[in-house]
């Protein structure tokens, strides 16, 4: 249940963000926002697809939502500088992650579903065949 962890993060994230930002962002300020929840949410969705696959490490989901949000920023920032708007390919690379990881934790989660019900498919099989055959007595 590990993999739950980022899951919980973001709700904290959403709850804390709710308390204290009050009203819409000014400007730019809207735009690094944006681009901060973006790579959070990237990081989140990596962070429950690591933990399906069992290879989920909390200092990796740690410094990489740091890291994406600080580089995702920075990128946004640096756009502003030179007058080019770089938060929208931000927003368009985090959004491909997104949309990926999603896609593979639905993947991942509907084989599971399968396995199962054809693991229980064949339970029943079995039995209904032990069932038919007589037992011998020697």
């Amino acid at each position: 249940m590990i993999f739950l962890l980022p899951l919980i993060g973001l709700f904290i994230g959403i709850a804390l963000a709710l308390i204290f930002v009050a009203g819409p962002l000014p400007g730019v300020w809207g735009q690094y926002m944006a681009v901060a929840c973006l790579a959070g949410l990237d990081t989140v969705c990596g962070g429950i697809r690591g933990g399906l696959e069992g290879k989920f490490h909390i200092d990796v989901f740690v410094t990489g939502f740091i890291s994406n949000c600080l580089i995702a920023g920075g990128i946004a920032w640096l756009g502003d500088k030179i007058y080019i708007p770089l938060y929208l390919a931000v927003a368009l690379v985090l959004g491909a992650r997104i949309f990926t990881n999603l896609s593979l934790i639905r993947r991942f989660l509907l084989t599971k579903w399968q396995d199962a019900r054809e693991r229980q498919r064949l339970q029943r099989l079995a039995q209904q065949q032990a069932a038919m055959v007589p037992e011998t007595n020697t």
